[in-house]
């Protein structure tokens, strides 16, 4: 997939002291297959809690790795911070105006991000997270991104799937009933 060319800032400078080549140029939204992926505003809690409150408690478990009732204010906060180190997109299906779903890149140091996705329940299935992996592969790609990785519950194989469909190239280590999944991006 061509570069999405719509993300502004994360690979500058950021937290992890690193010195980082920057994305193309900011682009509002993207269009792809009746899914629009938008960049999130630094500090949407908004966004964030609609979509946490769209996920069921099967799928707060296996994103979290734990049950989560509720997101905390200094969770609410940390999710939906976008800067130099932190990047979300937000993707709505058509036909629905409530968010459908989150990718979150966290940048590891120059070369490497972990990446974390939320597909609101009734949307699962249904492309919403292959498309976000796509756009946020690229947006990493462009920021000279090399490698993306994820720790996943043993019975969440869905990430592992969708990276492995990324980046055609995957391995992965288990340790007490975690899976850490790293994928190198081309």
């Amino acid at each position: 997939m061509a570069r999405s060319g719509h993300v502004k800032k994360m690979a500058r400078e950021g937290e992890s002291g690193c010195a980082c080549r920057s994305y193309p140029p900011f682009m509002h939204a993207l269009y792809v297959d009746g899914i629009t992926i938008e960049q999130l505003r630094n500090g949407d809690t908004g966004t964030v809690s609609t979509v946490f409150e769209r996920l069921s408690d099967e799928s707060r478990r296996r994103r979290f790795g734990a049950p989560k009732p509720r997101l905390s204010s200094e969770e609410l906060a940390l999710l939906s911070r976008v800067d130099a180190k932190y990047h979300v997109l937000v993707a709505y299906v058509d036909g629905d105006r409530r968010p459908a779903g989150l990718a979150r890149l966290v940048r590891i140091d120059r070369r490497s991000a972990e990446v974390a996705f939320e597909v609101a329940d009734e949307h699962q299935g249904r492309g919403v997270g292959s498309a976000l992996a796509r756009v946020l592969a690229a947006d990493a790609r462009a920021a000279g991104i090399v490698e993306l990785q994820a720790t996943v519950t043993g019975e969440h194989r869905q990430i592992a799937s969708l990276l492995a469909r990324m980046t055609g190239r995957l391995r992965s280590t288990w340790h007490a009933g975690e899976c850490r999944v790293v994928a190198a991006l081309d």
